[in-house]
């Protein structure tokens, strides 16, 4: 028989291949989008020192306060608000976008059109 894989795991073999070739620098960070079945997480991250310079959630006390009249795409959207708007207060302007093996659309894509309209470049 054969051993069909799920998606997640394709997924992260799509991610593995994208991420061969995207890297974070201190100058332009990566923005990394990981999207779960009801939240959504965004990061901006520096690879050459391996950390987290800013980051955002669903799950944040901002923006869970937020989400009651909202649907995940209104969700997304302001994840990708905040977390530009933390990158800038940061001193971040541009960044390379790393949508981690999913398909640019919905949520993953709601992320990046909040992130530039406030502000990010990618």
């Amino acid at each position: 028989m054969f051993n069909k894989r799920d998606r997640n795991e394709i997924r992260r073999i799509r991610h593995e291949r994208v991420r061969k070739k995207i890297s974070g620098t201190a100058e332009m960070p990566r923005l990394c989008v990981y999207r779960s079945l009801n939240n959504m997480y965004a990061q901006v991250i520096d690879d050459e020192a391996g950390r987290t310079l800013v980051s955002a959630s669903t799950l944040d006390p901002m923006i869970k306060g937020q989400l009651a009249e909202m649907d995940k795409k209104g969700a997304s959207k302001l994840v990708g608000k905040v977390v530009a708007e933390r990158a800038i207060q940061a001193g971040i302007k541009q960044v390379v976008f790393d949508r981690g093996g999913y398909v640019y659309t919905g949520r993953v894509a709601e992320v990046a059109a909040g992130a530039r309209e406030a502000g990010l470049d990618f």
